[in-house]
This record gives structure tokens, sequence and C-alpha cells, in this order.
């Protein structure tokens, strides 16, 4: 086979990557959001809950994670009597994300806590309430600080959607391995898929490194 000839197949694995890319980076951003600020809250039980969350799954394997959601999960709900199966795309969406989610709640907990306790000090002169404090004080600062750390975040999402493949779901890397299997032509195809994830994550750091300009600007326009 001539190498165009694995372009279709593979640009319909990619298009199924950017999907999984997209969707779990949202899903992991806000999850990272509702863990990092849960982790500075004065609530024990919604500290200790985002605490948890964010330990197992930064202590946890991707690979694991996965796994158990699409094997294991399914089982464990015919035991109480449910019905917990998920499709595979629902699975890789929800294992990328929980995993993104627990990294990046520690960049938004450490960014939270990096403002200047000056800023916290006026906000509680002006009779600001904790809530008031958080997302008019310290959020607006210390979201541009958390961007760079994201945009990392996201291209690593990016790398990590090739586990998928691991429960049968047809994105890029699923794609070379059943045309290497079919063709054994290993060489061509694999410096294909490296040279399109390359690619892929160029698009991806644009992206961030625009959303950053963006969030920049918008922190001066407030300042």
């Amino acid at each position: 086979m001539h190498w165009t000839e694995y372009l279709n197949p593979l640009m319909q694995g990619a298009w199924l990557t950017v999907q999984l890319t997209l969707y779990s980076t949202i899903l992991g951003a806000v999850l990272a959001f509702a863990a990092g600020i849960g982790k500075t809250s004065h609530n024990r039980i919604v500290k200790a809950i985002a605490v948890t969350y964010i330990e197992v799954f930064r202590g946890t394997s991707l690979l694991v994670q996965l796994f158990w959601l699409y094997f294991a999960l399914p089982i464990l709900g015919q035991t109480v009597g449910l019905d917990l199966r998920l499709p595979p795309v629902v699975a890789g969406v929800l294992a990328l994300a929980l995993n993104i989610g627990a990294y990046g709640a520690e960049v938004v907990r450490g960014a939270i806590q990096a403002v200047s306790k000056d800023q916290y000090e006026a906000a509680k002169a002006l009779n600001f309430t904790r809530r008031q404090t958080l997302w008019s004080v310290a959020l607006p600062q210390a979201i541009p600080e958390m961007m760079p750390s994201f945009g990392n975040l996201a291209v690593q999402n990016l790398k990590d959607t090739a586990l998928v493949s691991l429960i049968s779901l047809g994105d890029l890397a699923f794609r070379a391995e059943q045309l290497r299997n079919f063709t054994q032509d290993s060489t061509t195809i694999y410096t294909m898929v490296l040279f399109m994830y390359f690619g892929m994550a160029l698009v991806v750091t644009a992206l961030m490194k625009t959303l950053e300009r963006y969030v920049g600007r918008w922190r001066s326009a407030r300042g």
C-alpha cells in the first residue's frame, strides 16, 4: 500500500482523538476548578472530598482508571442491581477528565494561594464575604497564572488519549495499530502518526497561547 492510502483511516482516528481531547479537557478544567477551590475551602467535608479525589487520581495510573471505569464499574453495578456500563467514548472522556482534573486542581489551588495576602486583607476591610473575595479578588488574579500550566496539561491530555485504544476506541493510535497489523508497514505508519500527534500538539499549544493572551488582556482591563 502507498502511504497516501493510510491517510483516510488515520484521519478518521485523528478526528476522534481531537474530540476526546476537547471534551475531556473542558470537563477536566471544570473538575480542576471545583476540586482546587474545594481544597482551599474552610468546610472540612468539602475539603476532604476534594483532597480524596485529587490524591486518588494523581496517585493511580490513568490506564488503571480507564480499565476500572470500563471493565470493573459495570461488574460493581451488577452486584447492586444497577446498569453502570459506559460506552467506550464516555469511559474514555471521563477517565481522561478525572485524571487531568486532579492535576489541574493543584494548579488552581497553588494559584489561589499565591495571591498576595494584602489582597485578602483589603477584601476583608471592605467587608467582602469569602465567596466575594474568591470570585472578585482571588480568581481574577489567579487565573492568568494558571494558564501556562493548563496549556501543558492540555498537551499532555492529547498524548494520553492514545490509551483509549486499549478499550477498542477507534482513535488515532487504534487506527494505526489496525493498519500495522494489516500491512506490517510499521515505519511508514508510525512516522505518519508521530507527525500527526506533533501537529495536533502544536495546534493545542497555539490555542492555549491565544487563550493565555486573552486572559492577560482581560486581567489588564479589570486592573
